[in-house]
């Protein structure tokens, strides 16, 4: 045990909990472990998950009625004041390290951590076109409340159909100098409201019946190739040229990742505990990337908050500590931080 404490001295500038996921079961497991002052990083796509795709909740408590945005947005903001970082990003790889610890991996970077919780539930899908990867970060974005702020003033395009693609249009739209909308249908489809909102905008175009077959550029994206889908009419590929990609294709589960890290069922979901513990020590689990039955955001949230208080429990029994079972205490405050 004195060796595990030695290395982690050593790693004094890493962290001791990496969350990888930033939905309901993400962001409560790291205002959990902020709270219980430990270095947090969250590496996420984007904030909020599958509960993006709601525009009305209902049913979680304290809530009479709030957008699925807006729920996600507070969890983060309440996370953050307890000095948990974010890394808008998305892990490739997570193995074992030195002395039972980890190492945490995107396409670029690579952190290392003492305990992991996974909390990814569904990623946002890819487009799947020439160009993507390379552009990851560099222009091409699944969130834009999350990156929108980085292409004030600039040209950008929505790829998706759907209420997740118009939200994130009609937010881009009070930020970036042109928004284009692109889409496979002959006319937008989701909330007419907030349809007709958008085409009264002076700032954004609708791209209908078109598909993005490859994004293109030097250090970063510069432009899109399009390909008209309508049955008749000039079907040549032209030119969007834009600063920013912001893709709503909807959410996949991803675990091949980790098949040789934990546990998985059938179904490819984490098998865990009661706690949130998983086959692999230091690792934990929590929301709907686990065996539980209900996928719920409140469910969620609660595995988070247990997967949270087990990956402290752990890396106390790492430091040769004592444990705790809750966390009632009174913390002040710290000042927002972010990774990058």
């Amino acid at each position: 045990m004195s060796s595990k404490r030695s290395w982690l001295s050593a790693l004094n500038q890493q962290y001791d909990v990496i969350v990888v996921g930033g939905a309901s079961a993400g962001l409560t497991a790291a205002l959990y472990t902020a709270r219980q002052s430990l270095r947090t990083l969250v590496i996420t796509k984007d904030i909020g998950g599958q509960a993006l795709l709601t525009n009305s909740i209902q049913n979680y408590p304290g809530y009479t009625d709030i957008s699925g945005f807006e729920l996600m947005t507070k969890f983060q903001e309440q996370a953050a004041l307890y000095g948990a970082e974010f890394l808008y990003d998305e892990v490739l790889k997570v193995n074992q390290a030195e002395e039972g610890c980890f190492s945490v991996g995107t396409k670029d970077k690579e952190f290392q951590t003492c305990s992991v919780i996974l909390a990814f539930g569904k990623t946002p899908r890819d487009l799947g076109v020439p160009g993507e990867q390379r552009f990851k970060g560099k222009g091409v974005s699944y969130c834009a409340v999350c990156d929108g702020p980085l292409f004030k003033g600039k040209v950008v395009a929505v790829v998706g159909s759907g209420d997740p693609a118009l939200e994130a249009a009609n937010y881009l739209a009070g930020v970036a100098a042109k928004v284009y909308i692109v889409q496979r249908t002959q006319r937008p489809i989701g909330d007419e409201e907030l349809i007709q909102n958008l085409k009264s905008m002076k700032n954004v175009e609708f791209v209908n019946e078109a598909v993005v077959s490859s994004i293109n550029g030097g250090t970063k994206l510069e432009s899109l190739t399009i390909h008209k889908t309508a049955p008749k009419g000039d079907h040549s590929p032209t030119q969007l040229e834009v600063d920013g990609l912001f893709v709503e294709m909807g959410y996949v589960t991803k675990t091949d990742f980790i098949r040789n890290l934990v546990e998985l069922n059938s179904l490819g979901e984490i098998i865990v505990d009661k706690n949130g513990a998983t086959s692999m020590p230091g690792v934990f689990a929590c929301g709907d990337v686990t065996d539980t039955l209900y996928k719920q955001a409140i469910v969620s949230a609660g595995q988070g908050a247990a997967a949270a208080l087990s990956a402290y429990n752990y890396i106390q029994r790492l430091r040769g500590k004592s444990a705790s079972k809750a966390d009632w205490k009174s913390i002040k405050l710290k000042p927002t931080t972010s990774s990058s």
